[in-house]
């Protein structure tokens, strides 16, 4: 008997992963279990997905073809009890369309619709060498059981180790019940008591509010062991919440791109070597190790930005125009990584700065180290310390009107910086072909007209010819300088923007987390006022959110300081590369000028 349901209203998917259904359409199940209220199956027009169990009636039928296997069969269900059989129901016709579930958290195993970062694959960069093996692939963090009093030190436990938990009682789930019209609020779900009342999920389950871990700290679900040295303290300076200093900055070279080879010469690639100023040794790395590392921080800090890598490149890999650019982003993306406060002093990328080239096996214990860390997610937000007491605590209001200026901000940088790097590569493009081409025709010209007055063997006239002579020579090295210019001063701008336009896309993301925890405040207030929630748990809420609110801000303000500080320099390179190259025209010029004061 094939597994079957009925469509009691019409669904419309909103979230990759969900169909759409019709009403009185008949669809066919993966399974009978629901995921927390949420049924797998195929629609009549072939799309597979998750849909609301309370939005169909299960019906059985004979059919000529077993049920298409449940990719979710797997799935233990918790947290809610089964929904009333569907009989229960009231007509279609009498009954509005109940509330869905949110669809299941991220832990669930979903096809994988993007997310997580994911390390770009190229032939130049597959994990295929010594460096790496199929068992440094760690293992997803289960679901945290225990619960601890909130922000409470574990007995026992090992020095400078501290158990974190934001853990609330045990709720019912988004909205109380989430039942259809009609139908009673499973055991212990008492809609009258203040206690009952929680703060609904996204019904978004892949949004980046989720994936983070911000949605599951705000709710008070984040619970985990913090080292001292995992603290990632905010404090209030002149400018607002900042990132406290690294108290032993430094700066790492990226220098000697070369080509080396292995398997006795069949696979070629390219290595850096790094020499940090902290430790004055240098390693070699090459472009897979740059791209394992920003996945891991990418993962691991969802309210940083951490800076994006050169784009690769499939062909033309060993071209030394190729290699001296990415060389060049390779650079300046180190620099963003020193200079933040946070990111330089990861485990991670202090690992992959200091783990001599040589050590394979130190490589692939702080690689298999970095990769179980288990202060992602949700416990990322545990290692975060914002500063307490009087006058540290955040006005909501002016913090939402904050973000929001940084958001309209970097929507006019973004477009500002696509409009500057099309029209500087415009202009780049126009000196290397156009402007040489220009300049060396009118140089010809000259050299023509001199040929010509060298048909005149008159001796008083020989000055003149040498001197029009020099002037094409003048003109066509001019065309030269154009052509080599961009090198000098275009393309370093070309390199800091699509450095910036890194930053400017991570952005969004990041203030969507703060978004996220402003609405969860925002809703237990009204729970508050409306007699549902206790002002302890309100309470509780809003102060997780004054965390990713503290970060967030943190964040941004790193972000104008840097701006400042790379445009300013960036900036006077320009204008200094534009005055030595004027320089050097009007040099040639008139050294041409010269040749015709003895005529």
């Amino acid at each position: 008997m094939a597994l079957r349901a009925r469509a009691l209203y019409d669904f419309r998917s909103e979230n990759p992963g969900e169909i759409s259904l019709r009403e009185h359409e008949v669809l066919s199940l993966c399974s009978e279990q629901d995921i927390e209220g949420w049924l797998e199956g195929v629609n009549s027009r072939g799309d597979r997905g998750l849909f609301p169990a309370s939005y169909v009636q299960v019906i059985r039928a004979p059919a000529a073809e077993p049920p298409p296997p449940a990719r979710y069969a797997n799935v233990p269900v918790g947290g809610f009890e089964p929904l009333p059989p569907p009989a229960a129901f009231k007509p279609a016709a009498q009954q509005p369309p109940p509330e869905p579930f949110p669809p299941p958290p991220a832990g669930y195993p979903f096809p994988p619709y993007g997310g997580s970062y994911q390390p770009s694959q190229g032939s130049d960069d597959d994990w295929d060498d010594d460096w790496d093996d199929s068992s440094t692939v760690a293992d997803e963090p289960g679901a945290l059981g225990s619960s601890y009093p909130d922000y409470e030190a574990a007995g026992g436990g090992a020095s400078g180790r501290y158990r974190l938990s934001t853990r609330s009682e045990p709720s019912l789930g988004p909205r109380g019940a989430g039942h259809p019209p009609g139908h009673p609020h499973p055991p212990g779900g008492g809609g009258a008591a203040k206690s009952s009342a929680t703060v609904s999920r996204n019904l978004n389950r892949f949004s980046t509010f989720v994936k983070s871990g911000g949605e599951a700290f705000v709710l008070g679900e984040a619970s985990g062991f913090v080292k001292d040295g995992d603290k990632l303290c905010v404090v209030l300076g002149p400018r607002g919440p900042e990132w406290q200093e690294n108290p032993y900055p430094f700066q790492c070279s990226i220098e000697d791109p070369t080509k080396q080879t292995k398997f006795k010469g069949m696979k070629s690639y390219i290595a850096y070597k790094l020499v940090p100023s902290h430790t004055g040794q240098q390693v070699h790395r090459r472009y897979k190790h740059f791209d394992w590392l920003y996945g891991r921080l990418a993962e691991k800090f969802p309210v940083i930005s951490v800076p994006h890598l050169p784009e690769k490149q499939a062909t033309g890999r060993f071209e030394e125009d190729f290699i001296s650019k990415r060389r060049k982003g390779l650079a300046w993306w180190m620099d963003h990584m020193c200079s933040h406060p946070v990111l330089a002093q990861c485990d991670a990328f202090q690992h992959f700065l200091t783990c001599p080239s040589t050590d394979e096996k130190a490589w692939k214990q702080g690689k298999r180290k970095a990769e179980k860390d288990e202060m992602v997610g949700a416990n990322f937000f545990l290692t975060i310390s914002v500063p307490t007491g009087p006058g540290a605590s955040l006005d909501l209001q002016e913090v939402e009107s904050q973000v929001d200026g940084f958001k309209a901000f970097t929507k006019k940088m973004d477009e500002s910086a696509l409009q500057l790097n099309h029209t500087a590569n415009e202009f780049a493009r126009k000196q290397v072909t156009g402007f040489k081409k220009e300049y060396q025709k009118v140089g010809h010209s000259f050299k023509c007209l001199s040929q010509a007055f060298e048909l005149d063997q008159q001796a008083f006239s020989a000055g003149l010819n040498q001197a029009i002579a020099f002037t094409a020579e003048a003109y066509d090295a001019i065309g030269d300088l154009f052509a080599d210019q961009p090198r000098q001063d275009l393309d370093p701008v070309m390199d800091l923007l699509a450095l910036y336009q890194g930053h400017l896309a991570n952005f969004p993301d990041i203030i969507h987390v703060q978004k996220g925890a402003l609405t969860k405040v925002k809703e237990s207030k009204r729970h508050v006022e409306e007699g549902k929630m206790e002002l302890q748990k309100a309470e509780g809420i809003q102060e997780r959110c004054n965390i990713i609110s503290f970060a967030t801000l943190a964040e941004i303000n790193h972000f104008h300081k840097i701006r400042v500080r790379d445009f300013k320099s960036q900036m006077q390179h320009f204008l200094q590369q534009q005055i030595l190259f004027f320089q050097k025209v009007t040099q040639k010029l008139e050294e041409a000028l010269h040749k015709y004061d003895s005529v």
